[in-house]
Parts: structure tokens; C-alpha cells; sequence
């Protein structure tokens, strides 16, 4: 007789994912939003209630329809279908030694591979764009002295949108060797420098804002912390606006993530080491951190300057006629 799914997600959840492994309770969120996915995918397949649900009914010809269904009804990325992917298999691997009379099920789910995907070059920030993005908020206002000051310290220290909703007064170090602490995936905390300049408009901010030391630092309007859509909105909201002082910001889809790459890239460029940026953004490995190496064109150019013969000018094609201009633009 097969065994009921609910006592044995309760179970992974209450004490593989939260006394075992003590996971954060973002990877909490993931994985109980990719399980109600799976379970009302399989209720509509089964016509059984997700209590009711048999081990036996998550087989791998379920789980593939379920991922199948992500991508062409959700339409969900690669990226996202493999997270819960992810999520399945680590049931899975935990179900392997509590349920060995299904090993054969189990071990057919755990075989699900990864789908591959194209990486694309990341987009960041240049210079001016930044700058344009920065000038965006009104500063005669609150909010926009707030959100002015959040993207300084976005764009300034790389921050993840996660870490900068959950950061508190506390976390600021503004006086002498100023920084500010965070902690980012994985539980891992990290100290951040902060410029002249971040530190110099968050003191400001700060002065303004006031509160209690566990306070958030950019807060709602009724005082609690911005949400990660919240973030995302004011982003674009001044993208938009920076776009009639900027025009090259129209062809970006600039998102929080992006105030990211901009910060690596401007590391980069400034010649600081890539083993140093994986430490700075707080990446678990270096070569994460390899995909600014990609998207810096700059770096490109110079290398090719050193290989180029010497009776050769470097620097890039530029059209020296209006319509060879415009044909190389498309």
C-alpha cells in the first residue's frame, strides 16, 4: 500500500529543512511555494485532494508534466523550472532511506535532469546612466530623499534586494571606516565598505528618518520594510524618468539586480580583483563572479590594443557616412 505525501512533507519541512538543516526562511518560502504548485498540479491530474495525495501519484511521468507545465502555461524560465526542480529532488533524496520500498520511484524522480539555458550577458549601468538614475528622485520629498538614498547604497555596495529590505539601523557603521554588515544567501555575513559619498547621504537619511536601532532603514509609508516588489517599482519608476536626460536607459530593463552588475563591473573596471568583487557581493563561488569578465566590454578593447601592431590605431569601428551610421545602429 502506497504512503500518504502529507505527513511526509510535513515532515521534511519541520525537520529536514528547518531543525536539520536550518535554512533561511527565504528557501522556506521557495520550496512551500513550489510544493503548493506541485500539489494542486497533481489534484487537477489525480482528482485527489492534496491530503489525500499517494507517493505513488508524484511519480517521474507527473513530474515532468508538472515542469513541462511551468514553462509553456506559467510561463516560467528555465531558471525558475529548474529551482523546483531543485526543491523536488531534495523531497526526494530525503524520502530515499524513510521509504525504501519506493526506491525505484524515487530514484526515477531523482534522475530528472536539469533543463540547460542560454546565459546571456548581463546588463549593468554606465557611468552616465547611473548617474541620470541617481538624479531621478525628488529630493524635496521624503520618499524621495529615501529612495535616493537607497539607490546610492544599491548602486555604492552591490547589496542583493533581499539584503537591503531587511537591513536595519543597526547594520550602519557611519563614522570613521564606515560599512555596513549584512547577512546574504546562505546565512553568510559580510561587511561592505561604503564611499564618502554613500556614507554622506545615508548619515543624512538617517538623521531624517530616526527611529529605534532595529528599525528598517528604508521603511514603508506605514513604517514597515519595502518589500521586494515595492524595490522593483521604484527602480523602474525612476529608470523612466531618467530615460529624458538618458537616452540609452530605453533600451535596458533595469531592475534592482542590475544596480548589482553595475556595482561589479565598476569594481572591475577599477581593476579591483574578481576574487575580491565574490567576496564584496558575497558570491559563494569566484566563478559566479566570471560573468562580469563577459559583459565588460572595456576589458575586451584593451586586451585587443595589446595585440594589435603597432603602426595600427586601437579603438572601436565607427561609420564615417550618416547611412553606414544608421545601417550599423540596427
Amino acid at each position: 500500500m502506497s504512503t500518504t505525501v502529507a505527513p511526509l512533507l510535513e515532515a521534511f519541512f519541520t525537520d529536514r529543512l528547518l531543525t536539520q538543516k536550518q535554512v533561511s526562511s527565504r528557501t522556506i518560502h521557495a520550496y512551500r511555494d513550489g510544493f503548493r504548485l506541485l500539489l494542486t498540479f497533481a489534484q487537477a491530474r489525480t482528482k485527489r485532494a492534496p491530503s489525500d495525495l499517494l507517493l505513488t501519484d508524484l511519480d517521474a511521468s507527473l513530474i515532468g508534466e508538472f515542469l513541462t507545465y511551468l514553462e509553456t502555461e506559467r510561463g516560467n524560465c528555465v531558471r525558475t523550472r529548474n529551482a523546483r526542480l531543485a526543491a523536488i529532488r531534495s523531497f526526494f533524496r530525503y524520502l530515499a532511506p524513510l521509504e525504501p520500498e519506493h526506491g525505484g520511484l524515487i530514484q526515477r524522480v531523482l534522475a530528472i535532469p536539469q533543463k540547460r539555458f542560454e546565459r546571456r550577458i548581463i546588463t549593468y549601468l554606465t557611468k552616465e546612466e547611473a548617474e541620470a538614475l541617481l538624479s531621478a528622485p525628488d529630493k524635496r520629498t521624503r520618499i524621495g530623499r529615501r529612495d535616493h538614498a537607497l539607490l546610492v547604497l544599491a548602486l555604492h555596495t552591490g547589496l542583493r534586494v533581499s539584503e537591503i529590505t531587511d537591513l536595519r539601523i543597526s547594520q550602519l557603521t557611519l563614522g570613521p571606516a564606515a560599512h555596513v554588515r549584512c547577512r546574504g544567501k546562505g546565512r553568510k555575513e559580510r561587511c561592505t565598505p561604503l564611499t564618502k559619498e554613500a556614507a554622506s547621504t545615508l548619515r543624512d537619511w538617517l538623521r531624517e528618518r530616526g527611529g529605534e536601532t532595529e528599525a528598517p532603514v528604508f521603511p514603508s509609508r506605514r513604517g514597515s520594510s519595502l518589500g521586494r516588489d515595492a524595490v522593483e517599482r521604484l527602480v523602474a519608476r525612476y529608470t523612466r524618468l531618467a530615460e529624458s536626460s538618458c537616452a540609452t536607459l530605453r533600451s535596458k530593463r533595469v531592475t534592482p539586480h542590475v544596480l548589482r552588475h553595475t556595482t561589479a563591473v565598476s569594481l572591475l573596471r577599477a581593476g579591483v580583483d574578481c576574487s575580491v568583487i565574490a567576496l564584496w557581493l558575497g558570491h559563494e563561488s569566484i566563478e559566479t563572479t566570471h560573468v562580469y569578465l563577459a559583459a565588460d566590454l572595456t576589458q575586451k578593447e584593451e586586451a585587443l590594443a595589446k595585440t594589435a601592431p603597432p603602426t595600427v590605431q586601437p579603438g572601436r569601428y565607427r561609420p564615417d557616412d550618416q547611412l553606414l551610421a544608421f545601417l550599423q545602429s540596427l
